[in-house]
């Protein structure tokens, strides 16, 4: 089952000539942007498909029909133009593997790159967990996406902010597993305290951007998506360090972690987990073939 959101609920908008859209289409991209974030919008928000806008360039004279208006897109549009909003944010939406996810503004957008986090858990040589935590939750993307990997589990999702909790527990009643994800408040480690020595996965998307670097990013991303989940301190592990240092005491036996980090930190990151007393430590690539990912496991004995 995924989560099934409406990016815009306004009525159906019909009685335009694909002539006029495409025309329309031109107009707003002389104001600036990118037509590939235009596109998005008009998928997005209008519901006009991306294979059915290619066919309209056929046959112009195809009718279409929208589900909010023209002077609705071009608002939200020239708002991104202007202010730099991310789009995610002005549709209130964002896809994201099979899910379509709510997003707001205070909470970091999902990332394709994120969606390989499912991938490897998916991937462990374990059976499917029973237990299961995702530290730093934002948008609840991850904890929703393994729920509904594992039917049979159950997960918490911790985040320290107020607006990415409340987002997440939204995502999680709108895909139906509510009842299995528990939110809890509070910093990495500290609300799962109960649940030490018992968590059989455990998966982490923390803020990793070493300062320096998140305070060049574009203004659409510094100026908008929460700094508390994207800056990671002076060398961008601080929270990472954080997140190894409790592993050992925190996974169950066997219980394994698996994290995403910054794109030059693969070598920092093992040495963390190896030196938090984890074994089989692993990078793994993104969609580009870049370490972006680690897994490192609890031994089944402490000696």
């Amino acid at each position: 089952m995924a989560a099934t959101l409406q990016c815009s609920e306004s009525a159906a908008v019909a009685g335009l000539s694909g002539e006029a859209l495409l025309r329309w289409r031109r107009q707003q991209l002389a104001l600036g942007g990118r037509a590939v974030d235009l596109d998005w919008l008009l998928d997005l928000v209008g519901g006009l498909r991306w294979a059915d806008l290619q066919r309209l360039r056929l046959d112009q004279a195809n009718p279409v029909t929208l589900q909010v208006s023209l002077s609705h897109l071009e608002g939200l549009w020239r708002r991104h133009l202007s202010r730099q909003d991310p789009l995610q944010y002005l549709a209130g939406c964002c896809p994201w593997r099979d899910l379509n996810l709510a997003v707001a503004p205070g909470v970091l957008i999902p990332r394709q790159e994120t969606e390989l986090l499912v991938e490897l858990a998916r991937d462990l040589p374990d059976d499917a967990p029973g237990l299961w935590a995702d530290l730093g939750t934002g948008s609840g993307c991850l904890a929703l996406a393994l729920a509904l990997l594992w039917p049979r589990s159950r997960g918490v999702a911790v985040d320290l902010s107020p607006a990415a909790l409340a987002q997440a527990r939204a995502n999680l009643a709108a895909g139906g597993v509510a009842d299995r994800v528990e939110p809890r408040a509070g910093s990495w480690w500290h609300p799962l305290r109960s649940l030490w020595g018992q968590l059989e996965l455990v998966v982490a998307n923390p803020p990793y951007i070493p300062t320096s670097v998140w305070a060049d990013l574009e203004p659409v991303v510094r100026d908008h998506e929460p700094a508390l989940a994207l800056d990671g301190g002076a060398d961008g592990l601080g929270a990472i360090r954080v997140i190894a240092s409790g592993a050992a005491a925190a996974l169950a036996p066997g219980g394994w972690l698996l994290l995403e980090h910054h794109h030059d930190q693969a070598t920092e990151v093992a040495t963390l987990l190896r030196g938090a007393g984890l074994e089989q430590v692993e990078g793994h690539r993104d969609l580009q073939g870049v370490l972006r990912f680690a897994s490192a496991r609890r031994p089944l004995r402490i000696d």
